[in-house]
């Protein structure tokens, strides 16, 4: 199946003259690093997230609130998240991880259900989180890291990272309908584009299917959207990472050979 890739959007930087004042008013951008970076660089969460705790006052600058995620840190500047200091981690760390059924794809969770950090425990001495999500009942390929700029980058919509997915139906599934969902189907939330569709393993109720887009539950809403039931759904291929001799709920350290080839698809 066909692999993609997205070059970066380069952005321009905007001519804000500097402050000697608290430099969150108008931060030079030719120094320092925008606060929601610095953030997620600590292994605490992925860019996206670092927005929305800055917005939500939990992070400090100098004793200070700041809620501008492009806020500049400069080089002596104290950042505290929920009271703690931190800073930016120079040695990251990529685990991949073989998810299974039932598994809570977060960090934390408010119910008490077991979550992917329960799996990785005290084996994983650095601080890790997912990046993107697995549904509860989908299992398979999960990339954990505190690389925050390459998790933004494989999370974001733009760069349309391809995944594959072994599909488990509870009845056969046409060559017809097939050819249906490979030109896309109109779903609630618009067209479904899908990059490869193909019977698996020589049984008709079983399916890969390569996509790119990251919506909610959106293989199994494919499926739905004519009549199938997805009974079980395993995550084979993401971003050029496949699952190879590692047991369900067990997990590794990504190769360096591994970790070159991750981050050229970004």
């Amino acid at each position: 199946m066909k692999k993609y890739e997205k070059k970066p959007f380069k952005g321009v930087a905007s001519k804000k003259e500097k402050s000697k004042k608290l430099h969150s008013e108008k931060p030079d951008p030719a120094k320092g690093t925008r606060l929601n970076k610095y953030v997620a660089n600590s292994g605490i969460c992925a860019r996206r997230k670092a927005d929305e705790f800055i917005q939500q006052g939990l992070v400090k600058v100098n004793g200070i609130v700041i809620d501008a995620p492009g806020h500049r840190v400069l080089e002596n500047d104290v950042v505290k998240f929920r009271g703690k200091v931190i800073q930016p981690i120079v040695d990251y760390i990529y685990v991949i991880l073989n998810k299974p059924k039932g598994i809570i794809t977060t960090v934390t969770d408010d119910r008490g259900r077991p979550t992917v950090m329960d799996i990785v425990g005290e084996k994983i001495k650095e601080r890790v989180y997912p990046v993107g999500r697995l549904d509860r009942d989908t299992t398979g390929l999960l990339l954990l890291t505190n690389d925050g700029d390459l998790a933004k980058k494989l999370s974001h919509p733009s760069y349309e990272m391809n995944k594959v997915y072994h599909v488990v139906l509870d009845k056969d599934i046409s060559k017809a309908e097939l050819e249906k969902i490979r030109k896309g189907l109109e779903l609630e939330d618009g067209l479904a584009p899908v990059d490869g569709i193909s019977h698996a393993h020589g049984r008709k109720n079983e399916v890969g299917i390569e996509i790119h887009i990251g919506r909610n539950r959106i293989v199994r809403r494919i499926f739905q959207h004519l009549g199938y039931k997805v009974v079980r759904l395993d995550r084979t291929y993401y971003a050029g990472l496949i699952l190879k001799d590692i047991a369900r709920g067990r997990f590794r350290k990504l190769t360096e050979k591994e970790i070159i080839m991750l981050k050229h698809f970004t």
